[in-house]
């Protein structure tokens, strides 16, 4: 019997069940940190034991074989498998997200999915940089993305375009198109300094047909009004697209941040200087400079997971209340998940300068988080200056630039 059955023999695992088996991979996924970034992709051992694990299954509505657990519990697995890598954090993260995005589609689409009673991985380009032309019983899509993370193990692919509108009437509706797999090309093109084993490669589609049924509008899902949220009774599936997908990016950038202060606090503790410089021969952890170094990136770290981890409380709240997340909720929310992105950073950035020569070393765990959650740190959904000024526009009753 197999890992997978052996768990599904069983009733449906507990939330803490669900954390503890992630948290049992650690050590695994840890040991392979530098083989995946080396391989430039997760190993497909890795992909199989978190789907033995039944960690995809964490949000999956429960009329597909899920748990229909909240968005807490996803970000705790998040959190806990980006501190052991964030390559496989960041691509883990989005396909343990899209059992609630997926959600958003209308039910034809979620039998699609999940109606075999597969699990799915699964990767999305959110930029909407294809056009998709109106057809019978749907749209002509073709186009060239970007950062299709994880998509070596995909089997279904979610992409942003423009809908064609008629001449002068502007880009036309913007939109996410789900394709399966078989119907992209994939460019491996990722060669990169940090995140470099997600895999995150371009996708090129040549005139795909995408069936209606499959295609889900951006306003929709901002505001997370949509056909499948009609469909489930749990609120969680009205969860709004950027409150969830984007906090569980930031997930990766905090994950690794702690990882690294982890790992920073093993490599200090015991280790003298070397050389012949004043103080050479010294424990490190003598040294204020060190000392202030960890502290500092601690209380980053620590404040980074209470924003992040009270922000989705408080959307599940809302919602199970029957109350809307509110434009004002939805713009605040963007403002945090930027703003606990520039706090890993201050952390990892701390821990890094304090390294010396050791951190130069590209098999060190602290300079890949570093590295990593530079990394993190360049997507246009978290970037603090273009989130934070939106927050700004809307603070001064301005219109807010940007996606929320």
């Amino acid at each position: 019997m197999t890992s997978a059955a052996l768990y599904r023999a069983a009733s449906p695992p507990s939330p803490e069940e669900l954390i503890a088996r992630a948290r049992a991979l650690v050590p695994e996924i840890r040991a392979r940190a530098e083989e995946t970034e080396r391989n430039r992709r997760i190993s497909s051992e890795i992909v199989a034991k978190i789907r033995a694990a039944e960690l995809l299954r964490t949000t999956r509505p429960r009329e597909f074989g899920g748990f229909e657990y909240d968005a807490v519990i996803a970000l705790e697995i998040a959190l806990t498998i980006s501190a052991a890598c964030a390559s496989t954090g960041w691509a883990v993260n989005g396909a343990l997200s899209n059992g609630i995005s997926f959600g958003h589609y209308p039910i034809e689409t979620q039998r699609e999915l999940w109606g075999d009673g597969s699990d799915p991985f699964s990767c999305a380009c959110f930029a909407p940089t294809g056009t998709a032309i109106p057809a019978a019983g749907g749209f002509r899509l073709s186009g060239k993305w970007s950062f299709a993370s994880g998509v070596d193990h995909a089997s279904w692919i979610r992409l942003g375009a423009f809908i064609a509108s008629s001449a002068g009437e502007g880009p036309g509706v913007g939109a996410f198109f789900l394709l399966p797999i078989k119907d992209v090309e994939i460019e491996d093109n990722w060669f990169v300094y940090g995140l470099c084993g997600t895999g995150s490669k371009n996708i090129i589609v040549h005139d795909a047909f995408v069936p209606g049924h499959r295609v889900l509008r951006f306003a929709d899902t901002r505001a997370g009004r949509t056909a499948g949220a009609q469909h489930h009774e749990n609120p969680l599936y009205r969860l709004p697209l950027l409150v969830l997908g984007a906090s569980m990016l930031a997930s990766t950038a905090v994950g690794a941040a702690k990882g690294a202060l982890a790992d920073y606090l093993d490599m200090t503790t015991g280790r003298k200087t070397r050389g012949a410089l004043a103080g050479g021969g010294l424990p490190m952890a003598e040294f204020a400079t060190v000392q202030l170094r960890y502290a500092e990136a601690a209380a980053a770290v620590e404040a980074a997971e209470l924003i992040l981890m009270t922000d989705i409380r408080y959307a599940m709240a809302k919602l199970r209340a029957g109350n809307e997340i509110t434009v004002a909720d939805r713009i605040r929310a963007r403002r945090n998940q930027a703003y606990v992105t520039k706090l890993a950073l201050g952390a990892v950035e701390a821990l890094n300068a304090s390294t010396g020569g050791a951190g130069l070393l590209l098999s060190n765990p602290i300079q890949r988080a570093w590295r990593d959650v530079n990394a993190v740190a360049r997507h246009v959904s978290l970037n603090w200056d273009a989130v934070g000024t939106m927050y700004g526009q809307h603070a001064f009753g301005l219109e807010p630039r940007g996606q929320y």
